[in-house]
């Protein structure tokens, strides 16, 4: 194709979608955000930088237009009020847009719900068809947790995940939909993140390309190791990293320490195959947008601000470390915290699980927690909590699923949680893609407020939206060339 094609962003987050998408070689035209937080950090690394405080919340403002914030390409408001806008929608549609793209919340998504508005759960989905609708597209691509291809409840007939598919094949002017299961580990993320794609291209276009529906795509199933006779099919990315090619956690933040980087950037050390994601999120000024490229020579690290620990969570911290490289579980404190025996039946029990350990017990950071069995019952006795989540990574395997708590997750050597910027890692943004507005929020206001932790945990991951991308693209060049040869 002679121009970048042209996409849509809508449910935008931070942009993680769109930072791959733009790796991909699409060119942005408006995307759509109602967190003003989340916006903001979309804006200052697509738009352009952020001048004052004043400024974000004049353009963020209610009292903006739609039309207003179309044209910096970017809409702080539900999509409802976009639908809204005759005029700004004309425009869109006049702009022979080639994707539109976005991850609506579709867990309760029932094809029943376009008939009751008062069902909140379906409204966003069916608003993103309505603009599907109205736009057409060449192309439409919505990601979302792997979880909705679970039925919803037990009266359930079909999934949601199901029920969007029939709605996206069943939207004017039609269009031929392939289902993906895809991982962000198989993509080149640290991560193991599994979440469900639909990729939908136009009837129109799969008429001329002969293309129709198949089956449900895995992106495990390109492993030929594991799946030598399974056919990609046309509308499906490839995945590239199986086996000993996925990356960890390791591969991820080896170079972070707790005042920043640990070494220069043209450092020997990045010269180790492992030591190649890192430097490329940090120095790589091709795959970042003309926006962050432009002060990418910036030598201090973004984002990573060290939470403050109580000792007494170090010291909790430094066990759950220690407890993991012995193989047993954090759980080992919710022993003493549920048990209804005396001092020392809680350490007779403590004691079936701790008998091989490894003694003195030695946190990764080198403190010694514990000098004998006795000491160690002592200290997971006196560390006792009924929380489950809290656990630390694994150095040498992908990171789990990041989530927007930032209290979940141990750092695998030091004793503390991890920051944004490590966050940022496992989800494969670069190093100069700056997050905005505060980091972290109370339980209540998690119900409306997305700080730093919670737009990286929501995000696409970049790599994974870059391959899809990539795919996308192709797909477009190759019905360009064949109309072109017709």
């Amino acid at each position: 194709m002679q121009n970048a094609p042209k996409y849509i962003d809508l449910f935008s987050g931070c942009g993680g979608l769109s930072l791959g998408l733009e790796a991909a070689g699409f060119k942005l035209v408006v995307a759509v955000e109602k967190s003003d937080m989340a916006a903001e950090t979309f804006y200052h690394n697509f738009i352009g930088r952020i001048p004052s405080k004043e400024f974000w919340k004049n353009y963020s403002s209610k009292d903006t237009s739609v039309a207003t914030q179309a044209k910096s390409k970017l809409i702080v408001k539900e999509l409802q009020a976009l639908l809204d806008s005759p005029e700004v929608v004309d425009n869109l549609r006049s702009r022979d847009i080639d994707l539109i793209a976005g991850g609506p919340p579709c867990q309760g998504f029932s094809l029943a719900g376009r008939r009751d508005p008062d069902d909140a759960r379906n409204q966003l989905p069916w608003q993103f068809i309505e603009l599907v609708e109205k736009i057409t597209p060449k192309m439409v691509l919505i990601e979302n947790v792997s979880g909705i291809r679970q039925n919803f409840n037990k009266y359930t007939k079909e999934s949601p995940f199901e029920n969007l598919k029939k709605a996206l094949e069943c939207t004017a002017p039609g269009y031929v939909v392939q289902s993906l299961l895809v991982n962000a580990m198989h993509f080149g993320a640290p991560q193991h993140r599994p979440r469900v794609m639909l990729v939908g291209l136009r009837s129109d276009i799969a008429a001329d390309l002969e293309i129709r529906p198949a089956e449900i795509w895995h992106s495990e199933y390109d492993d030929v190791a594991k799946f030598p006779n399974k056919k990609r099919p046309f509308l499906a990315p490839r995945s590239t990293h199986f086996g000993r090619d996925i990356l960890t956690v390791k591969d991820a933040i080896w170079d972070l320490g707790e005042a920043g980087y640990l070494v220069p950037s043209g450092d020997a050390s990045y010269r180790r195959a492992s030591a190649l994601y890192a430097k490329k999120l940090r120095t790589n000024r091709e795959w970042m947008p003309e926006t962050i490229a432009k002060v990418a020579k910036n030598p201090n690290v973004s984002n990573h601000v060290l939470r403050k620990h109580a000792d007494r969570i170090k010291k909790r911290f430094r066990l759950y470390q220690y407890l993991q490289r012995e193989g047993l579980s954090p759980k080992l404190l919710n022993i003493p915290a549920h048990s209804d025996g005396d001092l020392e039946r809680k350490h007779l029990e403590l004691y079936e699980h701790i008998n091989n350990c490894t003694l003195p017990a030695v946190a990764p950071d080198g403190t010694i927690i514990a000098n004998s069995k006795r000491e160690l019952s002592s200290l997971i006795i006196e560390l006792q909590t009924k929380k489950h989540s809290q656990r630390p990574l694994f150095w040498n395997k992908p990171s789990p699923t990041i989530v927007s708590l930032p209290e979940d997750f141990v750092h695998p050597q030091q004793p503390r949680t991890m920051t944004v910027r490590e966050m940022a890692r496992f989800q494969s943004f670069p190093d100069t893609f700056e997050f905005r507005a505060k980091e972290t929020t109370g339980s209540l206001r998690r119900r409306f407020e997305v700080p730093q932790y919670t737009q990286v945990g929501n995000a696409v991951p970049p790599l994974l939206g870059e391959a899809v991308g990539k795919r996308i693209h192709e797909i477009l060049e190759q019905h360009t060339e064949l109309l072109r040869n017709r």
